[in-house]
Order: C-alpha cells, then structure tokens, then sequence
C-alpha cells in the first residue's frame, strides 16, 4: 500500500491563502459568486470532510466509487458548473476574511488527522459515493485545484 503524502494539499492550502487579500474581486464572466466564496467553500469542504471521516464507522465501508468518480480524479479534474454545492458547504451571504482565516487554520490541522484515519474511514459523495482514506486526499486535491482555477480565472 502506498503511503499518503498531504505535501500537495498542504500546497494547495498554501494557495488559498494567498488569494484572501483578494476576496471581494469578482468576475461574472467567470463565476456568479466571488473569490471568497471560492475560498470559503474550498475550506468547508476539507473540514467537513474531515470531520465526516471521523465520525464515520469503518466497519460500515462500502466501496461504490462511482466510474465518474474514478475517471475525475484520474485527471484531477471537475468539471465547472456542473455539480450543486450542498447546503452544510455552501458559504454564507457576507464572508468575513476572519472566518476564512480561521477555516484555513482547521484545515491545515484536519489534513494532518487524515493520516491516522482508519483505513476505511470514509464520507459519503453525492454523485461518487464513498470516499476512504486511500481516495480522500485525491479527492480534496482535485476540489481544491478546481477552485483555485476559478480563482485564477476571476483575477485574470
């Protein structure tokens, strides 16, 4: 089995930082929603799934990860506009930079847990179905790298 590296989520976390100064910046050509959105949902989805992970009983693991899912992640690649944010990941009407400051924080902790997760810890994806520890960080890359490609794009 292969180890879990969190170096390029830890990268990834890094990006999104630097990006907090430009929160308000907007492009509707790009994205309906501004870079802090960006941000802010990018940070409840680690989080959440973190916390989802944790809480989950690894005894009750099913691998039905989705063909979609797998060819995603093969390319690290989400399509744009495609999926509905679900409402426990969907930022608020007024982002403050403070919130976002203190959710990059849990997330840099959260990525570390991931590794002493059980095995087949694991959340439930709306469209890929369950997601273990072996795919998580895959996953959280590539939702990240999505994000900050639309970041780039608004800023362009």
């Amino acid at each position: 089995m292969s180890t879990l590296n969190t170096t390029d989520l830890e990268s990834r976390l890094q990006l999104l930082e630097k990006y907090i100064p430009n929160s308000e910046a907007i492009n509707t050509t790009v994205s309906k929603v501004n870079v802090a959105w960006h941000l802010d949902h990018s940070l409840k989805v680690m989080n959440a799934v973190v916390k989802n992970m944790q809480n989950s009983d690894p005894s009750l693991y099913i691998d039905n990860f989705s063909l979609l899912g797998k060819a995603l992640l093969q390319f690290n690649f989400f399509p744009r506009g495609k999926a509905k944010t679900p409402k426990y990941v969907k930022p608020p009407e007024v982002i403050l930079e403070e919130d976002i400051i203190t959710q990059l924080a849990e997330a840099k902790q959260n990525i570390k847990k991931i590794l002493s997760l059980d095995e087949n810890a694991f959340f439930k994806h709306p469209l890929f179905g369950n997601i273990n520890k072996k795919r998580v960080l895959k996953f959280l890359n590539a939702h990240t790298y999505h994000h900050l490609k639309i970041i780039k794009s608004i800023l362009k």
